[in-house]
Formats: structure tokens, sequence, C-alpha cells
């Protein structure tokens, strides 16, 4: 078992059953799109992410980043952490057919990959040692590397994401937050040269 300090937030009681196996903490449900009319709810969420900070972790379905969005405008930024599962296509064993758009929820992840995604979010696990800030890249540089505002540029997020194993939905101040979050600056410069097309 993992103990983090942050509070996670996951969309159904599933991820939530498969979540208290692999971590120490207080996982909580949106219960799918009903947080959107529960005030009494979402008071709790900004309490606790207030308290201790949230993670949010969604599927890499539509419906999972609507309920990511919504969440990212109701709760303070800082006081959230974002972990992004990687797009895989399957179904879940306890399901007759798979997810609208073919996609494994976080209750069909495989736990390394539930680890890897909070730990990639910046979650801090208790017990290790701190990890020093990363320098990341500005938004003039991710807007230079062709990523936001240029032609092409949703088609080259969407090949960067792939390549990661990010969901290719990010949208492009979400990728750029990810990024930061997940690489440092020189590491990430790097990794674009060396992708297929890199000038």
């Amino acid at each position: 078992m993992y103990k983090i300090q942050e509070a996670i937030l996951v969309e159904g009681r599933y991820d939530k059953i498969k979540l208290s196996g692999i971590f120490d903490t207080l996982i909580l449900q949106t219960h799918g799109f009903s947080v959107f009319n529960d005030r009494e709810r979402l008071a709790f969420l900004r309490t606790i992410a207030g308290q201790r900070g949230l993670v949010i972790l969604t599927d890499s379905d539509s419906a999972g980043f609507f309920i990511r969005r919504y969440l990212k405008g109701a709760i303070p930024q800082h006081l959230l952490r974002h972990a992004y599962i990687p797009d895989i296509y399957g179904k879940e064993k306890r399901k007759k057919t798979g997810s609208k758009e073919g996609k494994l929820g976080v209750e069909g992840m495989d736990t390394a990959v539930i680890v890897e995604a909070v730990r990639r979010s910046g979650a801090k696990f208790l017990g290790e040692s701190d990890v020093p800030p990363r320098s990341g890249v500005t938004k003039a540089e991710f807007y230079a590397l062709g990523l936001s505002g240029g032609e092409n540029a949703a088609q080259k997020r969407r090949s960067l994401a792939r390549i990661l194993s990010l969901p290719e939905r990010l949208s492009a101040n979400e990728l750029f937050t990810a990024l930061n979050a997940l690489y440092d600056r020189q590491t990430l410069f790097s990794m674009l040269d060396s992708m297929p097309g890199a000038e």
C-alpha cells in the first residue's frame, strides 16, 4: 500500500474499490455526473482539497474529461493534482461490453499504471524523499514548439500524447500542465528533438 498525503477523487465505486487496494489515503467518488448538482458534495471536496490536496483521477474518455474540467473550475487550481491514465482500448472483466469509446477506465488499469499516474501528478508519497521542483517550459516555448496556437498544433499534441502514454484528449493547457508536472525542461526538449518529424 502506498501512503500519500492527498485524497484521490475517482468517478465510481469500482474505481474506489480498485484504488482502496493500492493507496492508504482517503478515496472519494464523484458518483459520475451527479457531482454537478450536488452542492454539499462539492463543498466537501473543496474542504478536503483545502486541508490535504486532491488528486483527480478520472477515466480518459469524454465523460471523464467533462467531469475533470468541471472540477477544475469549481475547486481552486493550487489545491488540485491531475493524474491521467493512458488511452488503452479494451473492456473491464466485470462488464459484458466495453465503454462507448472502447477505452479502459481507471478500474481496468494495471496497478503499476495507476501508481505511476498518481506519482506523476505530483502527489506526495509519504515516507519517500522529497523530489526537488522541476523547471518546466514556458507558454512561449510551448507555442514555439508548435504545440499551441499554430497550424497542426492539435495534431502535434495528439502525437506527443500518444508517444508519452497520455490521453489524446488533453487540451493545450492540460498538456502544458501535464508536461511540466512530468518532465524537467531539459528532458522535455531532448524528447521533442528525438520525435519523428522534429527539425
